[in-house]
């Protein structure tokens, strides 16, 4: 399958977060965009409100000048923060009265959160969801349609 470079740089940070338990959805430097961008908070200065998809002054400028950090423009960043988050159980934008999962940095909250990024990533680079492996089940005439090795080359 033919990936984006930003694509594949991304979903190898997100692997190396998550199994090496430096994932974490209340931390700005460690949630999806903090591991995307290479650990660094420096983009919460985008928006007001974490989870919000509302650019700030700082965000739209950044925005208009058509800036991206590691590919990804201010909008798709605040995207990508706002699908993890709301995935992983929180209710966005975080705020302190709203509810929030009861153990966020869970391995299931986190394979869900990152499901849900590695799904909103793939539709960002206009590419098939690459956790979709539904085809490798498709049957025709009771042969399998396709198989393991050419699916996956």
């Amino acid at each position: 399958m033919k990936t984006t470079k930003r694509l594949e740089q991304a979903l190898a940070k997100l692997y190396n977060a998550y199994h090496n338990n430096r994932l974490n959805p209340e931390d700005c430097a460690a949630c999806a965009v903090g591991n995307i961008l290479d650990n660094h908070d420096s983009w919460k200065h985008l928006s007001n409100e974490h989870g919000s998809l509302q650019l700030n002054y700082v965000g739209r400028v950044h925005q208009n000048m058509g800036r991206k950090f590691n590919g990804y423009t201010p909008k798709e960043l605040l995207k990508i923060e706002k699908v993890f988050l709301e995935a992983c159980g929180f209710q966005t934008p975080l705020c302190h009265y709203n509810p929030k999962p009861i153990n966020p940095t869970s391995k299931d909250n986190l394979f869900n959160g990152l499901s849900a990024v590695v799904d909103l990533l793939c539709q960002l680079d206009h590419i098939d969801n690459v956790m979709d492996y539904s085809k490798l089940f498709e049957q025709e005439n009771g042969e399998p349609v396709y198989h393991l090795k050419t699916f996956l080359a």
